[in-house]
């Protein structure tokens, strides 16, 4: 989730307006709280640490998706894949994998119970 939408998500959770975030962050008026909730802008890390402490979660919490969407190793494509990704329901994620394992001659993980080689199942 995107550092805007968990946001907008713990706020709402907490019962915050935009007007109390302001307060309770130094430097950081209700323009720049709303740019935020938005995703126009992105806080600061002193910031993010008095976001945290308003919120009461971990700083790393904020900025897992940030730190993941950073990630050098990720290109654009993957981003793309990714947000595609999430976007779809649980039976077609599990499809859209199944396709990707398969073009990329990666087995699929077996689910349990289902039949071996030769249709006889393990005991046990």
């Amino acid at each position: 989730m995107a550092i805007d939408q968990t946001l907008r998500l713990l706020a709402r959770a907490r019962g915050l307006s935009v007007s109390d975030i302001a307060t309770a962050i130094p430097r950081a008026g209700v323009a720049t709280v709303n740019a935020w909730l938005k995703g126009d802008k992105l806080p600061g890390q002193d910031q993010l640490d008095a976001l945290a402490r308003t919120f009461g979660v971990p700083a790393g919490a904020l900025l897992a998706e940030l730190a993941s969407s950073l990630d050098p190793a990720r290109t654009p494509g993957e981003h793309d894949l990714l947000a595609a990704y999430r976007a779809l329901n649980t039976r077609q994620q599990g499809a859209l994998l199944e396709v990707a394992r398969a073009m990329a001659g990666h087995p699929s993980p077996r689910k349990r119970g289902t039949p071996r080689k030769g249709g006889a199942r393990r005991k046990g």
